[in-house]
């Protein structure tokens, strides 16, 4: 079904499936609507076996400035579409449903909830100017849910100092606490891009799967349950 949206656009070329924040007067704050219209994009990826990797950009001088919390707080401020289920979930849930490989093209700045977007994303390129920042404290919350998605990749310690910092911290500090991969340049990320060219969509669920199920499981029964799972594809 062909779809409308209000806060993001999408596209396909080829193999590489194009999802793009798109409110830009708003520094693409997302709203509840925004997190319902990501995840049918995101049940879309996973259901074309012609989709192999996703980029996610965004419009505008700002990547993303978190949640909108006045829509948050008061839903009647939100402009729901109707065209697709309202889903009371959080973003980062969202996309750790993503089971295709995914790069987030950061050319602005990432703050609050923002860093949801590149930390649910396999590979993150940047421009060297970009800054980020977790202002929660400052505004008398925190940041709960970046909280969660940072200790996918940050040690305890350096996530809690993170969430404690509201000042803005540069490309250069995200890149060496492993938020960030590496530095937006044109050859760099075509050639990611074009490794996925030809991978099995079977394949790349399984391999994603896998790697969630193994968080939630003893260590003594890994190999036993990748074995069931390679089994299945054979």
């Amino acid at each position: 079904m062909d779809v409308q949206y209000h806060y993001i656009k999408t596209k396909k070329e080829g193999h590489i499936f194009h999802l793009i924040l798109s409110r830009p007067a708003k520094r693409n704050a997302f709203t509840p609507a925004t997190i319902s219209e990501i995840a049918h994009a995101v049940e879309q990826i996973n259901q074309d076996d012609q989709v192999t990797v996703v980029l996610l950009s965004a419009e505008g001088p700002v990547f993303c400035a978190g949640m909108d919390l006045k829509t948050f707080r008061d839903e009647s401020l939100d402009v729901r579409n109707e065209d697709i289920p309202h889903l009371n979930i959080s973003l980062g849930e969202v996309l750790a449903k993503l089971h295709k490989p995914s790069v987030a093209v950061v050319e602005g700045d990432v703050i609050a909830g923002g860093f949801l977007y590149v930390l649910g994303c396999t590979y993150v390129l940047v421009k060297p100017d970009v800054r980020f920042k977790l202002p929660e404290l400052d505004l008398g919350i925190f940041p709960f849910q970046v909280m969660a998605s940072l200790l996918k990749v940050v040690p305890e310690k350096k996530v809690l100092q993170l969430c404690l910092n509201t000042d803005y911290f540069s490309a250069e500090e995200a890149l060496s606490l492993g938020i960030v991969d590496g530095y937006l340049q044109d050859d760099v990320l075509q050639s990611l891009l074009s490794r996925f060219t030809n991978v099995n969509p079977t394949v790349l669920k399984a391999g994603f799967e896998s790697i969630r199920a193994l968080k939630d499981m003893p260590s003594d029964q890994h190999y036993s349950y990748l074995k069931q799972v390679l089994d299945k594809l054979k």
